[in-house]
């Protein structure tokens, strides 16, 4: 294969297929049911850090990475059991015994099944004919075990897309994690604070073959997934409720999984910018070997040599050695706010020279779109934030950050370090230090081979992805992180029990609009019913009641229980709410009442039809108050005396008034 082309600064510009583009992706759908295995209430609370009740408990924890069934310790969990973080509980009113992990898990939620089974239809994929539970090992405190539960339910499906049709590998069901509040740092490590409301909550995941064919397609196929979830009106809307992985990789690079994807429109610049970054990393590694006197990587990652790249390493554990110096004096009278602050605080700096690499770790700049240009000092840094501290100086950016020119050169002269070295300092707490800079010199010595497999995370500012980049977040993990769940017994799938799925699948949205056109709707009313997903709603709850007004109701209240807004429409059809008293009561009682209630509050606030046969003594008198400017303006006076009737009767139908009006301004004028 050729060398790669393509202008790193121009991520628009690379040509997927030249570079050997792949990608696939995963989703995760939270399932509108209870949770998975503990049968408590699937409900999320609107809580803070700051607005957590205080009589909800709290459980303190440390976790440890063990060993899978093969006797190996996964590669993820052994980097996170290293990062001496503890982890703070909120237990919310819906997390018992089993989410504290000290109750064994009951079996698989049916509901959760059901749609599970559903969407993988709707996939024409194929099911398992047994589930068998395992547990996945994730030791970053989202999980009280320590583990997620997840089961394999169908595979080798199929998904048809506006650029083709995409494979899918997998269907499974799995319980997402807990919430994450709050990271409190402390000198001795980080304190992350969870809630337990979301933990258990059953998630689908849905994993795609890698045949996305470009950045485009990997939004196309994102939303092509989203619409086969929601079709079955099963699945829970709304911020947080789904995500998209994007595992990425050109020829020159290696798979990389890219998580923190929420919102679909960023998906295509994300993917660009990771082709980008992989192409500027493969060019700095054959830049960092030819420094070294070591033999350049292939452009293409099947034609590695493995006896190879264990020699180049090895090499390099020589020249690139883990010597970390304390430079705190070299910095002790310095002006930098952020050295004077750590050093109050007992924090040391500490140094670690990276040899012949000055000049290379590069410093921000940006690409024709504004984002940050891929660097390693910005990957040196990610690896650095990964032990819990702020991030790292190094050679190429300073002098910066109050950091002066000839303390800089103080440093560089107590680490007898000449000019083409590079070097990072990192000011935090001695054993916090130590463990940046360790990462920091691995993510060094990583990047003179192929890109490391590893999940990263989209840099979120406010809420939103920052410019579409990536910082690391963990190792890909490897085999040994999944292994059998003991405590939940596998579940046989019966090909009557498949049959059944099959014979029951939701409707299309086009059957959806043909059920509703059988109503008496307006084709906007069926396009956002459908749209909205209301239509189930209004067919279980229509009855014999007005299809406009209901569909209306649903559509300008989507918060209200549908039984409560039917109860409204009862109301008025019994002459006890007016017609605009529905619209007011549907405000007046945000979380819904009783029939008593409204009507009671209808009596009292007006809001009663007026007697048909008083409404029109009203109209006939307030018509012959303004006799000379009704005669002026003939049927165009019914405008100005309406307010003049709806004052005097109280609660009267606006539409009937303005009939009585009319009748009653043709009768005077004829």
């Amino acid at each position: 294969m050729a060398e790669p082309q393509g202008d790193v600064s121009a991520p628009s510009g690379l040509d997927p297929r030249g570079l050997g583009f792949m990608c696939g992706i995963e989703v995760h759908q939270q399932l509108a049911t209870g949770k998975l295995h503990s049968r408590e209430a699937g409900v999320l609370y609107d809580v803070t850090a700051t607005t957590v009740p205080e009589a909800w408990p709290r459980t303190r924890r440390r976790l440890r990475a063990s060993r899978g069934e093969g006797g190996a310790v996964d590669v993820a969990a052994r980097f996170e059991a290293r990062r001496r973080r503890r982890f703070e509980y909120v237990r919310s009113p819906n997390a018992g015994l089993i989410e504290l992990d000290e109750r064994p898990p009951l079996p698989l939620d049916d509901d959760a099944v059901d749609i599970t089974l559903t969407v993988a239809a709707l996939l024409d994929a194929c099911p398992v004919d047994l589930m068998q539970t395992m547990r996945k090992t994730v030791v970053d405190g989202s999980n009280t075990s320590g583990f997620q539960r997840t089961t394999l339910v169908a595979r080798d499906g199929r998904l048809a897309t506006e650029g083709g049709d995409v494979g899918i590998d997998v269907v499974c069901l799995e319980e997402d994690s807990a919430r994450k509040l709050e990271a409190i740092d402390t000198d001795d490590g980080e304190v992350v604070v969870y809630n337990l409301d979301r933990l258990g909550l059953p998630l689908i995941e849905i994993a795609t073959a890698p045949d996305v064919t470009d950045p485009d397609h990997a939004k196309a196929t994102a939303l092509a997934l989203g619409a086969v979830l929601r079709r079955t009106r099963r699945v829970r809307r709304g911020l947080g409720s789904i995500r998209q992985d994007l595992n990425v990789s050109i020829a020159c690079g290696d798979r990389v999984e890219i998580k923190g994807c929420q919102d679909l429109e960023w998906i295509p610049r994300i993917v660009r910018l990771e082709m980008a970054r992989q192409l500027h990393m493969y060019r700095l590694a054959n830049t960092l070997r030819e420094r070294f006197g070591q033999p350049p990587l292939p452009p293409d990652r099947r034609e590695d040599d493995e006896a190879s790249e264990a020699e180049v390493a090895a090499a390099l554990e020589v020249l690139v050695p883990i010597d970390l110096i304390d430079v705190s004096e070299a910095l002790a009278a310095s002006s930098s706010a952020m050295i004077s602050k750590g050093q109050g605080a007992g924090h040391v700096v500490l140094a670690l020279v990276l040899p012949r690499m000055a000049g290379l770790l590069g410093t921000k700049s940006l690409d024709e779109d504004g984002a940050q240009l891929p660097r390693l000092g910005r990957e040196l840094a990610g690896a650095a934030k990964l032990a819990g501290v702020k991030g790292i100086f190094h050679s190429d950016e300073l002098p910066a950050y109050g950091i002066q020119q000839e303390e800089v050169a103080a440093v560089r002269s107590m680490l007898e370090a000449p000019e083409d070295d590079a070097f990072v300092l990192c000011l935090a707490p001695r054993w916090q230090a130590t463990l940046a800079l360790e990462a920091v010199r691995s993510r060094a010595l990583a990047a003179f081979h192929r890109l490391p497999r590893e999940v990263r995370n989209v840099v979120v500012a406010k809420g939103a992805p920052a410019d579409g980049t990536t910082t690391p977040m963990r190792p890909l993990p490897g085999g040994a992180r999944m292994y059998p769940e003991t405590d939940v017994p596998p579940r046989a799938l019966s090909a009557e029990a498949w049959a059944t799925v099959l014979e029951h699948l939701p409707p299309t949205n086009e059957e959806r609009r043909l059920r509703l056109g059988q109503h008496d709707l307006s084709v906007d009313q069926i396009d956002q019913v459908v749209a909205r997903e209301r239509d189930d709603v209004f067919l279980e709850h229509l009855g014999t009641r007005p299809a406009k007004a209901f569909a209306s109701l649903l559509l300008e209240h989507p918060d209200h229980a549908p039984e409560f807004l039917a109860m409204l429409l009862d109301l008025r059809g019994a002459e006890r709410l007016s017609r605009d008293g529905v619209k007011a009561a549907a405000e007046a009682f945000p979380h819904g009442a009783d029939e008593a209630t409204v009507a009671g509050w209808a009596e009292a606030e007006g809001h009663v039809p007026a007697d048909v046969g008083d409404l029109q003594s009203i109209v006939a008198a307030v018509v012959a108050s303004r006799l000379d400017f009704v005669n002026e303006r003939g049927l165009g006076a019914i405008g100005p005396l309406m307010g003049l009737v709806m004052a005097e009767a109280k609660g009267a139908d606006g539409k009937e008034v303005s009939g009585l009006l009319k009748d009653e301004i043709q009768r005077v004028l004829a």
